[in-house]
């Protein structure tokens, strides 16, 4: 999906203030890693490794797990089409998929892409089944119990576990050693939302080493470029995780979700992290982001090309207490035209 994503901030001209569209947390302090990469910049002067061996060998210790168990992609997406392209292929290539949904569009995309078929449900039981899910879910914020997702790998198939936003939530999430103990599940992450950089695109996977080799069969060379190499060994080595306070962190996003939740006509999701799914009674979701971008310089995440959802359905991220305030009147103010509208 190349259209269709949030933080698309470039369709409004600079009127955009306050980003609720995008779940990456907003106030990460990289100012060390700016100063790291700008003394590096001779970097892009020559060809990276083909693979980032010296990164994922970083990865894995900081793991503490084999270095065959990590393979590293340009971001989390990337991940994504390699596992579908990879257990598509060959000898005992898988034949079908299964999202547990709502989720990421991208999961189907890639499997359309590999000429996979769908699966009669998530929890159907298969040797030829690729599972896909996210935990925590985007869009929704829900987390899934541990025993639920090694209870499913068992049931034949590979299971895909995309944790890129494992470091926004409290809620338990598997290592990269204890997944390793079930050989059916796949781990992704994305050091993207771990470290806000969306721009470096840069991510990795943790399975079981033939697993990898599997994956690093289909990757092309020179997919992660120097920079964002140079930024993940920094990071890797010398920064913690973005969200410095994540309760306080959570805290704010539990007052967005109830703030929200005091609009006539608006309900939020449960949610395990700081974003969270919302549904309009009346209106669309199209209609509220144009309103909020134009009138109030605020974007959000218009939910209706995620696969189960309708074009009443956005997404929000939550911000600094004041923005998150700001937003609750904007779409009050909305809903209220929409509801006078209708009378």
């Amino acid at each position: 999906m190349i259209e269709g994503h949030g933080d698309d901030t470039y369709r409004y001209g600079g009127r955009i203030t306050m980003n609720f569209s995008s779940n990456i947390y907003p106030e990460a302090d990289l100012s060390g890693l700016k100063a790291h990469l700008a003394s590096r910049l001779d970097a892009i002067c020559a060809y990276p490794e083909p693979r980032p061996f010296a990164l994922g060998r970083q990865i894995a210790g900081h793991h503490g797990i084999p270095e065959e168990c990590v393979a590293v992609t340009a971001g989390a997406t990337e991940a994504i089409y390699l596992v579908a392209q990879a257990f598509r292929t060959g000898r005992h290539g898988l034949s079908r998929y299964a999202v547990k949904r709502p989720a990421f569009s991208e999961y189907d995309d890639a499997c359309r892409m590999s000429g996979y078929g769908v699966a009669c449900g998530f929890e159907t039981a298969g040797d030829d089944v690729l599972r896909w899910i996210c935990h925590p879910c985007n869009p929704t914020g829900e987390a899934f119990g541990l025993d639920y997702m090694a209870e499913i790998s068992r049931r034949g198939g590979i299971t895909v576990v995309d944790q890129s936003y494992e470091d926004y939530t409290l809620a338990p999430v598997f290592s990269a050693e204890e997944a390793l103990r079930h050989p059916g599940i796949i781990l992704l992450h994305s050091m993207t939302k771990t470290y806000a950089v969306p721009g470096l695109r840069l991510g990795y996977v943790t399975a079981q080493p033939e697993t990898i080799a599997r994956l690093r069969s289909c990757m092309r060379p020179w997919t992660v470029n120097a920079l964002a190499i140079e930024a993940g060994v920094y990071l890797m080595g010398r920064q913690g995780n973005a969200i410095p306070d994540l309760q306080g962190y959570l805290a704010d996003a539990r007052c967005l979700r109830d703030g929200l939740n005091t609009v006539e006509g608006i309900s939020v999701r449960p949610t395990s992290t700081g974003f969270m799914l919302a549904e309009m009674a009346c209106g669309t979701a199209a209609e509220l982001k144009d309103s909020l971008a134009v009138n109030h310089g605020m974007l959000i995440r218009d939910c209706a090309n995620f696969r189960g959802l309708s074009p009443r359905h956005f997404r929000v991220a939550a911000r600094r207490a004041e923005d998150n305030c700001r937003l609750v009147e904007a779409v009050r103010d909305f809903m209220s035209v929409k509801a006078w509208q209708k009378k």
